[in-house]
């Protein structure tokens, strides 16, 4: 058999690092990848594309590899070494089915240096056609030939998530940081957890940042999208991230671009009516609460609530009569001959 040289394939060094590997292997694949060249040279040069990124993406595969030494020249014949002449790279599943994993893309080369290391990585469930860096070929030139795969549609890659804020992040009108973790399958195993890039899970999680500003008159419920922020595919394609605007806040109400807000006054204020200084997203002001005030009723502030295309909304003081904790004998005392005079 012939000695491949997997990092003259990638056209890196051999003292490249993990990220180097990945940015050429994913170069090259994009260039020779079925779909986009047909030569049947382009088929050839994929498949030892994906053959040298499986090892030398993979810590131990690249070890025993490199164990080789680098003085062997590509093409050149290559003997097994010891322990690995007789090994027999057929995977039989118990049923009368066998799996041919030199069929599925690897070479006869990397068949005698990893087959103890890939023989318990297939199951009886899993076909002879294998899936790498994202791209999947058959059991044969044939079938790669006569197999298209496309790119995955656009709406498969968007995401959609929930965003909370505030009543004071609406009036600021400045641009919100959202903070998620991305969690996908992973585009070089294709979710078969069979690469080391995922770590053998069959994921990726990826945490990720991004700024929005929400326009004016932004409404609960709505979606605010963010073009070119979804998930990404191994063909440049990129979806898009919807978010969903929910109201959340401590302080206010919603209603529309109108708040609500509670305003707390003591009985007798209730009765003999009284002036409050309340805080508003406005800044502080001063209301004058009528006599005879009920608890429930609201005053309207003019102006006082969210932005809107065109001036603000309304904010609604709702009175709020709560009972003064901890009063003295004397007040209690007091109470109770208002009680008898009514």
């Amino acid at each position: 058999m012939k000695y491949k040289d997997y990092y003259e394939i990638l056209g890196v060094s051999r003292d490249a690092d993990t990220a180097a590997i990945k940015s050429a292997y994913r170069k090259l694949a994009r260039k020779y990848h079925p779909d986009v060249n047909k030569t049947k040279e382009a088929e050839e040069k994929f498949k030892d594309i994906n053959e040298a990124y499986e090892v030398l993406s993979d810590k131990a595969k690249r070890q025993r590899y490199d164990s080789l030494g680098s003085n062997w020249q590509g093409g050149a014949d290559y003997t097994p070494p010891p322990g690995f002449e007789n090994f027999s790279f057929n995977f039989n599943q118990g049923g009368g089915q066998s799996f041919d994993f030199g069929g599925s893309g690897f070479s006869d080369f990397f068949s005698s240096l990893f087959g103890d290391m890939m023989s318990g990585g297939m199951s009886s469930g899993r076909s002879s056609s294998q899936n790498f860096g994202g791209f999947d070929f058959g059991g044969g030139a044939a079938s790669s030939r006569n197999r298209r795969t496309t790119s995955p549609k656009a709406e498969d890659l968007d995401i959609t998530k929930n965003l909370n804020v505030t009543a004071k992040e609406i009036f600021d009108g400045k641009p919100i940081s959202v903070t998620f973790t991305d969690v996908e399958k992973c585009g070089f195993c294709n979710g078969n957890g069979f690469c080391s890039h995922c770590g053998g899970t069959g994921i990726v999680s990826t945490p990720r940042t991004v700024k929005v500003k929400l326009p004016k008159g932004i409404s609960e419920g709505k979606k605010v999208r963010l073009k070119g922020e979804g998930k990404s595919d191994t063909y440049g394609n990129k979806g898009d991230l919807y978010l969903v605007v929910h109201f959340k806040d401590r302080e206010y109400e919603f209603d529309g671009e109108n708040l609500i807000k509670e305003v707390e006054i003591t009985p007798p204020e209730a009765v003999l009516g009284c002036s409050k200084d309340i805080e508003t997203l406005h800044g502080k002001i001063n209301i004058k609460i009528p006599a005879g005030v009920s608890s429930g009723q609201s005053l309207r502030l003019k102006q006082m609530g969210l932005p809107k295309t065109s001036g603000y909304g309304d904010l609604k003081a709702k009175i709020k009569i709560v009972i003064p904790k901890n009063m003295s004998r004397e007040v209690i005392e007091l109470y109770k001959k208002i009680q008898t005079l009514q």
